[in-house]
């Protein structure tokens, strides 16, 4: 019998499954761990953490299969977006923490690209346009306040590069991931373009030489690294891809039409499309199959699990020691009962998830959250509703940008992650959309496309349609006609709100960084 081992590194957890060809489970794990955030703004993780993550989650399912080392055929590692990636010197050790997606420093960088390069011709070669999400403004960040350690950088490696080269030693990155670094990466000719980052002024020898499809064999385990995880020296190992690619990969996504909103700390809305458009504001990258060909589209809202952890934790004390002295009860339960009595629009409240500034379609650093139309008859049922509800206008509004540039979008939405467990905002979703949702009865997500890669890279599989077959797809909501309706006029609202609020946000933003800034500590 073959099996194969999905991994995905996440922003606050990484986890891994034993798959068996036939789709079945037979071992999973997971471990947490934390985004460090030492400023506003900044979001950052050394790579050690997701490493030693990678291993004790391997190791683990592995000894829950119970399936002998010889049948695991292959490894695969995808991860999120780590940014600019890990800057690592020649002996390979990290030099800094990985400036990872949610990190929105880098806005001097931003304002110097400006200023110093021609940004339509930046944006015609890679597809992608200019903020301080893209990998490539963080490495000029680096570069500005960090000179020392610039001087001493090989190269930067995305954190599943990073991780691979640690259980093969071997160096490669992965079109999907060299893509979404953004500025650095040419999407007609799938390669690093020297043209960009001459004009960036950032060195060629940075960029590891090594391209590959996602499912192509970095190397094979390490002797000691094999011995670690309990698997046979040499297996494979796959070079995976960025976790949102994966996830839509893991839902069935394997033409241009499908679409998936994966929602976890942010939410990431993508298809697949043979054209990209930077005009369109969404974010463009290789897909992790047929990536010489086909692109990765997605919009993405900077908070939405991560938004509701924030109001959980900042005004939900109580709701939190309820939940844990029940016996089976969730926190976000007890949250969900008290919202199921508000109606569509929170009785007048409007929330902005701006909570790490905005990624799509906004691209706006200086963004930050609120709450509108408060008054004294407001509970807390009524601001957790309305914060479920700001993040579904978030999704509509990337949806509504990539409806201009796709080919075709099927008519249902399919949600994975951890909001698919909530069927009040699967509701609102729907709701909010208009579109039918849909999600997985399986909870694997990305580590599901994971051994999809896997199992593509060794050769046990070759029809990628056989990823539909793993997973079930379950209807959750229709959109209600006039909860629709009104939260048409709502979305009116949503826009409007931020751009009337626009000028106020970034001088609150100004002055409470005024006291904050500082460069690279010594």
């Amino acid at each position: 019998m073959d099996y194969v081992i999905g991994v995905d590194i996440g922003t606050q957890s990484t986890k891994a499954i034993v798959l068996r060809l036939d789709g079945k489970i037979v071992g999973q794990a997971s471990a947490g761990y934390q985004v460090d955030q030492p400023q506003p703004m900044w979001a950052e993780q050394w790579p050690d953490v997701w490493y030693k993550a990678v291993c004790q989650t391997i190791a683990a399912c592995v000894r829950a299969s119970g399936v002998a080392p010889e049948e695991i055929r292959g490894v695969c590692v995808s991860s999120l977006y780590g940014g600019a990636g890990i800057p690592v010197n020649k002996e390979m050790r990290p030099l800094y923490p990985c400036l990872i997606w949610m990190d929105r420093r880098a806005a001097d960088a931003v304002a110097w690209v400006n200023e110093h390069v021609d940004t339509e011709k930046l944006f015609r070669i890679t597809g992608n346009s200019l903020d301080s999400y893209y990998g490539y403004t963080k490495m000029l960040w680096i570069k500005q306040h960090c000179p020392d350690i610039w001087r001493e950088i090989h190269q930067f490696l995305p954190p599943n590069s990073y991780v691979n080269y640690l259980l093969t030693g071997q160096v490669a990155v992965d079109h999907c991931s060299a893509g979404n670094i953004g500025g650095v990466y040419d999407i007609d000719a799938r390669r690093w373009s020297d043209t960009a980052l001459d004009m960036l002024g950032i060195p060629r020898r940075f960029m590891p030489d090594r391209l590959v499809d996602s499912s192509a064999v970095v190397g094979e385990l390490l002797p000691s690294v094999a011995a670690e995880l309990g698997l046979q020296p040499e297996t494979p190992v796959m070079a995976g891809g960025v976790d949102a690619a994966v996830a839509t990969l893991a839902a069935g996504v394997v033409a241009p039409g499908d679409h998936v909103a994966m929602m976890g700390t942010g939410m990431c809305w993508g298809y697949i499309n043979p054209e990209v458009d930077a005009a369109n504001r969404l974010i463009s990258m290789p897909y992790v199959i047929n990536s010489r060909r086909d692109n990765y589209i997605f919009g993405g809202a900077g908070t939405a699990g991560a938004a509701v952890s924030w109001f959980r934790d900042t005004f939900c004390q109580s709701e939190v020691q309820a939940a844990a002295q029940s016996h089976g009860v969730d926190v976000h339960q007890l949250l969900e009962r008290q919202a199921l009595s508000v109606g569509a629009g929170s009785e007048g409240i409007l929330f902005l998830p701006y909570l790490m500034g905005e990624r799509s379609p906004l691209w706006d650093p200086f963004a930050s959250g609120a709450f509108l139309g408060m008054t004294l008859v407001h509970t807390k049922g009524h601001l957790y509703r309305a914060v479920l509800e700001g993040i579904a206008f978030a999704l509509r509004d990337n949806m509504e940008c990539g409806q201009k540039g796709a080919v075709r979008l099927e008519p249902r939405l399919i949600v994975v992650g951890g909001a698919a467990r909530s069927d009040l905002w699967m509701q609102i979703i729907a709701d909010v959309t208009g579109y039918p949702v849909f999600t997985l009865k399986e909870e694997v997500e990305a580590p599901l496309g994971d051994a999809l890669l896997a199992a593509l890279g060794v050769g046990l599989i070759r029809d990628v349609n056989i990823v539909k077959t793993w997973s079930t797809l379950a209807e959750r909501a229709q959109p209600d006609a006039m909860r629709h309706a009104h939260y048409d006029r709502l979305f009116e609202q949503y826009r409007e709100v931020y751009l009337n609020l626009k000028e106020n946000m970034h001088r609150l933003r100004m002055l409470a960084n005024e006291r904050s800034l500082s460069d690279c500590p010594s």
